[in-house]
């Protein structure tokens, strides 16, 4: 469990009031704080940086201002979301690429049991809601990032799709933490590894969405894009501090040889 001077630090880093009580408004609210002010990234992976899953990561969200993965900021906002009174379990899931899907434990989500209701709740996957998703519908839920459907698979899951385009599977089932690290090792070392093969740090902003891939910096506003490559270190450095908060000593290299592959943040 949190001390209270680190939940505090931490309500201070996405900017959130601490709530009266473990209720759904305030729920929402952290959630939609949490995505807009901790970038899903995968610098780790690209500076020899250790990956956590305990409790150490909430020191690398709070006190180094960074982000991570869904292996790292899902668990950091549970381990808040406990120290403020959540009832929170961690659940399975696999991602849906190009018409398949990944290995199971590819994917880590939230279940937070709010009054007796049941609700996921996800700031680790690139095109994630911005509030918490009812486990108990398989209706239309509209969302500011779009309109999304938590809807059973014929193996027991929950497939969430946005806008009719499927994202990932997830289960309702007993997990631990610990679970989650062989996959983590093979995200790590495997060839195939997306965030090997990817070097990006993704933010949502109020209306849209700033990306750094690379070099590569991208802005969305409503129905607009635009993006522009980056001119020399010294840019791209001052981009990650200016965009996601982020001051870096150096800068993350992707492996040579390694390959990019499709990775969606619309």
């Amino acid at each position: 469990m949190l001390e209270e001077t680190t939940i505090t630090a931490y309500l201070d880093r996405i900017s959130a009031a601490r709530p009266a009580r473990a209720d759904l408004e305030s729920l929402r609210d952290l959630q939609m704080r949490h995505l807009l002010s901790v970038p899903f990234e995968n610098l780790g992976y690209h500076l020899g940086e250790e990956i956590h899953m305990d409790e150490r990561v909430v020191r690398k969200i709070v006190r180094e201002r960074r982000g991570g993965g869904c292996y790292e900021v899902n668990p950091g906002l549970a381990y808040l979301l406990r120290g403020l009174g959540y009832d929170v379990s961690f659940m399975p899931g696999r991602v849906w690429i190009k018409g398949e899907l990944t290995a199971p434990l590819c994917h880590l989500a939230l279940k937070v049991q709010v009054d007796g209701h049941a609700w996921l709740v996800d700031v680790g996957f690139g095109r994630n809601s911005r509030y918490p998703l009812s486990l108990e519908t398989d209706g239309v839920q509209p969302d500011p990032h779009g309109e999304y459907r938590l809807d059973a698979a014929d193996d027991g899951g929950i497939d969430v799709r946005v806008n009719d385009s499927l994202l990932y599977r997830v289960y309702d089932v007993p997990c631990r933490i610990a679970d989650f690290g062989p996959t983590l090792w093979w995200y790590r070392t495997a060839p195939d590894s997306p965030f090997l093969q990817n070097l990006f740090c993704s933010l949502p902003t109020e209306n849209g969405r700033v990306t750094l891939k690379e070099d590569q910096l991208t802005h969305i506003t409503g129905g607009e894009r635009e993006s522009r490559r980056l001119a020399g270190d010294d840019e791209v450095r001052a981009a990650y501090d200016k965009w996601f908060g982020i001051r870096l000593e150096r800068l993350p290299v992707k492996a040579d040889g390694s390959t990019s592959v499709p990775m969606s943040f619309d």
